[in-house]
This record gives C-alpha cells, structure tokens and sequence, in this order.
C-alpha cells in the first residue's frame, strides 16, 4: 500500500473508531443515568442483572474502541517516522495483505502467530 493510501485508511478507521466511542459513550450514560434514577438492587431484583451486565458490556466495547483508537494513532505516528510497515518484535517486514486487513498492525504475520508475548502490552 503505498503511504497517501495507508493514511487514509488509517484516518478513515480512526474516523469510525471516534464516532463509535461517542455513540457508545451516550449509551453508557444513558444506562448509567436509568439505573441512578431506579431503586435497583443488582442481587435481587431480577431487572438489575441485567442493567448491570448491559452497564459492563458496553464499557467494555468501550475500552476495546479507545484501545484501537490508540493503536491507529501509534500506527500514524509510525506512518510518519517511516516504520509502518516494519515489525516492531524482528524487524521484518509487514505484509501488504496483512496490512491491508489490519491497517493497525504493529507485527509480521509471523510474529503475531508465535506465543511470544507482545513487547507493546508489558
């Protein structure tokens, strides 16, 4: 891919990634602010399991969505230091597939598949 083409992808995602966020942002307060308005014991009411479970679903999504949102401006800044398409574990090469399915991506196909811890996440 060449570079023009990566950054609007990246961009692209990016775009999509914040738009999630602030939609999965509102959700989050809404069931925030429903369940602070109601007398609901989580353990007992049989109604409460389920704002609850809703509640942790949604964080969830949301911390994965701001993770990657993370990951695509590490793979800007990457982009402009010229090392996009180089794997950050050995060095190698990424390839254009893989970067195309994962504009992303900070590892080889090769890396990613070991069972080498990510040096990213310690």
């Amino acid at each position: 891919m060449e570079e023009d083409t990566v950054r609007d992808r990246l961009g692209a995602e990016r775009r999509m990634t914040l738009a999630r966020i602030e939609a999965m942002t509102i959700d989050f307060d809404g069931i925030v602010a429903a369940a602070s308005g109601a007398n609901i014991d989580d353990e007992h009411d049989p109604e409460g399991s389920t704002i609850a479970y809703e509640r942790a679903q949604v964080g969830a999504l949301l911390s994965e969505a701001r993770a990657y949102l993370d990951d695509l401006d590490r793979a800007l800044a990457r982009l402009d230091a010229g090392l996009h398409s180089t794997c950050e574990r050995c060095g190698a090469l990424i390839g254009s597939e893989r970067r195309a399915a994962r504009p992303a991506a900070r590892t080889c196909i090769a890396c990613a598949s070991s069972s080498r811890p990510d040096p990213g996440l310690g």
